[in-house]
């Protein structure tokens, strides 16, 4: 199953995104948070973004969804293969990943689900 990382400058605004993405898209899905610094500052980190996407890995790939700014700057640290980044709303763009993977979609499909959020509404 694809897995699922939020990056964000809060701590607590990945985390709780990350708990509606799970209730809404179900569980099993491969989840994780990664927001703020080791020390519960605002900003970014490295090594929480390379932990979630270590612990979210199963062998699919792997979606970064950042918010915003340095948070972009620190997912390209951890893109590579199987590792990609979604250029989404953060909220939207993570319900769409999650659900779509929870489904059992290809890495692709979840990328493209994911990305379809920033145009869903002016259907």
């Amino acid at each position: 199953m694809v897995g699922v990382v939020l990056i964000s400058h809060s701590g607590p605004l990945a985390a709780e995104v990350a708990a509606l993405a799970a209730q809404i898209g179900g569980a099993g899905v491969p989840v994780a948070a990664a927001g703020g610094t080791e020390d519960g500052r605002l900003g970014t980190s490295p090594d929480l973004v390379a932990a979630a996407v270590e612990k979210v890995d199963q062998g699919d790939g792997v979606v970064l969804i950042p918010d915003l700014g340095s948070s972009v700057l620190t997912a390209r640290l951890a893109e590579g293969p199987g590792v990609v980044i979604a250029d989404v709303p953060f909220v939207e763009g993570a319900i769409a990943a999650v659900v779509t993977a929870g489904a059992g979609a290809s890495l692709e499909a979840v990328l493209a689900a994911a990305e379809e959020s920033r145009t869903f509404r002016k259907l």
